[in-house]
């Protein structure tokens, strides 16, 4: 990537929405994210959050709209736009009888990752003392690191990321923000969604507020008073819990 010119539209979201029979889950959105920014994507549960993401990721088709990363169109060039991303799951179900780098290791060589790369992402996300135990035994954060790893095993331009803080301890959570703000500096374009307000404001470039599939605010976080926007986006969260009259 440090080779390629600076996009300032690395990732382009053209008047995207989504619809399951008579029920929208995401009303049309139109954003732009540049190269090296950390967008995060906020509301509750059923908002429209995963839903995003999982279009971005070409996981399920936009009903409208179109979505392109570096220029590429999922629509006509899914294997190219597939290669830019690297996409994290919410609560991903690992397979019966695969170890942690059986795992890590074939989705590497999906990606043609060179091996070495495998044992320093293990390191990086702190399984590699774990990489012989079956997936299926890890707990709730260290299958969270594991999906990480395998997200960013290939060191894509974009990593959308949906809850990567679940089940992670104030430790990991903290690791985290330092692996993203990481990522930044070498150019990685970077969308996750997350309950945490402290990580939202204290990582992201831009906060996203989504409530009942519309997108209802954005804050540029670099120009506002954290505290301030936490509360903000904390009244919004009250307003949407409230029954309406």
């Amino acid at each position: 990537m440090d080779n390629q010119p600076f996009r300032t539209d690395m990732i382009s979201v053209s008047d995207v929405s989504k619809r399951y029979g008579g029920h929208t889950a995401l009303a049309p959105v139109t954003l732009e994210f540049a190269q090296g920014q950390i967008v995060a994507l906020c509301g509750g549960n059923g908002a429209g959050k995963s839903t995003l993401i999982k279009m971005i990721a070409g996981m399920i088709p936009p009903s409208t709209g179109e979505v392109t990363i570096d220029g590429i169109g999922w629509r006509r060039h899914r294997t190219a736009y597939a290669k830019k991303i690297g996409y994290m799951p919410d609560d991903f179900q690992f397979p019966g009888g695969v170890t942690v780098r059986e795992w890590l290791g074939f989705y590497a060589a999906l990606r043609h990752v060179h091996p070495e790369w495998i044992d320093e992402m293990l390191g990086k996300v702190g399984l590699q003392e774990h990489a012989h135990k079956l997936c299926t035994s890890l707990s709730k954060g260290m299958r969270q690191r594991l999906m990480l790893a395998q997200a960013a095993v290939a060191k894509p331009a974009v990593l959308l990321l949906d809850e990567p803080t679940n089940g992670l301890d104030l430790h990991w959570i903290s690791w985290f923000v330092a692996m993203m703000k990481e990522f930044r500096q070498s150019g990685q374009t970077i969308v996750f969604s997350t309950h945490q307000l402290e990580v939202a404001t204290e990582l992201a470039d831009e906060l996203i507020y989504i409530h009942d599939g519309k997108l209802l605010k954005t804050f540029i976080c670099k120009q506002a008073d954290r505290q301030h926007m936490q509360e903000e986006i904390q009244d919004l969260l009250f307003a949407a819990a409230m029954p309406s009259a």
